[in-house]
């Protein structure tokens, strides 16, 4: 790989906690998959299943990189909700809005902690990580952003 050890390390330690937060992510998306009610039901059980899968890729993407590096991955569920920084939602279901806005604010952070890695992989000179970060990992968690932000427009659904 022609990276130094501290290099590898630093890495590792990035690819860790974003890979934490995609499994809680993930997690998120399947439990509103499963809740999600109302008029939207069918299309957002289709878009929440699709971008839970998506996450899942990221998830071995992110995990295969780790190793790469010589790390080990945070594969246990348990460490991943004792590491992750996207906050526990409430047990059962919610309204559509804040399942959704709990996807949105989930996103955030990842977008937050994948561009302060990109930036930090860049500087290390760790291009195959920076890669993954930007092409896969940012691109995917943007596009997500938007197709669950469109679900949360000023439109007022009307009863019959």
């Amino acid at each position: 790989l022609a990276l130094n050890f501290e290099v590898r390390l630093e890495s590792v330690q990035l690819l860790n906690q974003i890979l934490s937060d995609s499994m809680i992510l993930y997690a998120l998306y399947k439990k509103h998959h499963w809740l999600v009610r109302g008029p939207t039901f069918f299309q957002l059980h289709l878009l929440l299943d699709k971008h839970a899968d998506e996450q899942l890729k990221l998830i071995d993407l992110l995990a295969e990189r780790v190793q790469t590096l010589g790390g080990v991955a945070v594969g246990d569920p348990r460490l991943a909700a004792e590491i992750t920084t996207i906050p526990r939602p409430p047990d059962g279901a919610e309204e559509v809005p804040a399942m959704l806005s709990r996807l949105l604010e989930a996103h955030e952070i990842i977008i937050e902690k994948v561009r302060e890695a990109i930036t930090k992989t860049a500087e290390n000179r760790d291009d195959g990580t920076n890669d993954l970060l930007m092409s896969d990992v940012l691109r995917t968690n943007e596009l997500q952003v938007w197709f669950v932000a469109e679900h949360l427009v000023d439109i007022p659904v009307v009863r019959v």
